[in-house]
């Protein structure tokens, strides 16, 4: 029983050292399948089809510089009502020289499913679509 406060305290020794620094610290971080990616900065469009047993995605939207590579579309969960997926790319490194405008992002992505909604997740928006037949 004499355990217990030092077992909270050490969970929490991490949280209160953040917020001293002014940092904000979640337990369970959105981070994409590769650490790497980060989110699109906005979602412009969204198409969502059924072809059998797979829903196809088709996704345009823009990123806020130039360089950025490798634009898909990451699962984040799924049932059979609404499939929720989030929208990636890979930043430039931080000492590439880039332009600094909007610059276009397209991804397409299939996923077996049947949900009858697809909601799509960006830095700054999101969209929500029915899945057409």
């Amino acid at each position: 029983m004499k355990l217990i406060p030092f077992v909270a305290a050490a969970l929490l020794l991490p949280v209160a050292l953040a917020s001293a620094a002014g940092k904000h610290v979640s337990r369970v971080p959105a981070v994409p399948a590769n650490s790497a990616e980060k989110r699109v900065l906005r979602i412009d469009s969204l198409i969502a089809t059924r072809k059998g047993g797979q829903i196809v995605l088709q996704a345009k939207g823009a990123v806020s510089t130039g360089g950025w590579s490798r634009a898909r579309l990451h699962l984040l969960h799924s049932d059979s009502r609404v499939m929720t997926v989030e929208f990636v790319a890979t930043p430039p490194p931080p000492e590439m020289t880039v332009i600094d405008g909007l610059v276009p992002m397209t991804a397409t992505a299939m996923f077996k499913g049947r949900a009858e909604s697809v909601h799509v997740q960006a830095d700054a928006n999101e969209i929500t679509s029915q899945v057409l037949r």
